[in-house]
């Protein structure tokens, strides 16, 4: 599985396909970011600026881990899934992968309010925890751009639309009465500017239900994704 993961990052590296969200990431940090937190206020808007990125980076990240999953040719792709020595090996080296490229796109994004939050003094358990919800967030980010991969969704105009309009959905969502089924994004962004105190304790109940969205769909992927490949060669086998 190891190297299956070294194989889709080099990949997607060798194929420069992450300038484009890197590109984004820098104009963030450079008109937005850099700025910094200023004021009497400083320490508590550098620990609502950890929610704020969490929520940015969300279609982000969504977006790298469909580029990511998309690089790898279909033909290379069967190949692997055929090669692999356990069926589900390549799905899990795809997200694994498309994961660990997401973690260096948010620590790039991370960097300077980090730094910032130093400065100011925030709170260390409020930064602990803005970095947490970072790393957790990017989880359901890595699973909605698996879902609109070119495995599932294989016209890339439909694939795009499928990636816009699942983040729009899942932020219209967490808006009204069902927001259970979507990310909690709009309680963890509230609960950040409620305050570093708040924020901290409200932490448990977004992780959680983060934990239990990103279990739920990334099992129904798991699925989805096996049902694809298993009708994938029955019509390669009738073929031959």
């Amino acid at each position: 599985m190891i190297a299956i993961v070294r194989f889709h990052v080099a990949g997607y590296l060798r194929s420069l396909r992450v300038l484009q969200p890197l590109i984004v990431v820098a104009l963030l940090v450079a008109l937005v970011l850099a700025q910094g937190p200023s004021g009497p206020d400083a320490d508590e808007l550098a620990v609502r600026t950890f929610a704020d990125v969490a929520a940015f980076m969300f279609p982000v990240w969504a977006w790298a881990a469909r580029a990511l999953l998309d690089t790898q040719p279909d033909e290379q792709r069967s190949l692997t899934a055929t090669a692999a020595r356990h069926p589900s090996a390549p799905t899990w080296a795809g997200l694994l992968a498309a994961y660990g490229v997401n973690i260096a796109l948010g620590v790039a994004a991370l960097a300077i309010p980090l730094i910032q939050a130093f400065q100011v003094g925030s709170p260390g358990q409020a930064i602990l925890t803005g970095c947490a919800l970072n790393l957790l967030v990017a989880v359901p980010g890595t699973l909605l751009g698996a879902w609109t991969s070119r495995a599932l969704i294989p016209d890339p105009g439909i694939s795009l639309l499928a990636l816009l309009g699942g983040a729009t959905a899942l932020l219209l969502l967490g808006m009204g009465r069902l927001s259970w089924l979507s990310i909690p994004m709009i309680g963890w962004m509230r609960a950040a500017h409620d305050g570093p105190n708040v924020f901290v304790s409200h932490f448990p109940t977004t992780a959680l239900h983060l934990l239990i969205w990103s279990a739920v769909v990334g099992t129904a992927y798991f699925l989805t994704t096996r049902a694809a490949l298993t009708s994938t060669s029955s019509r390669r086998a009738r073929t031959r």
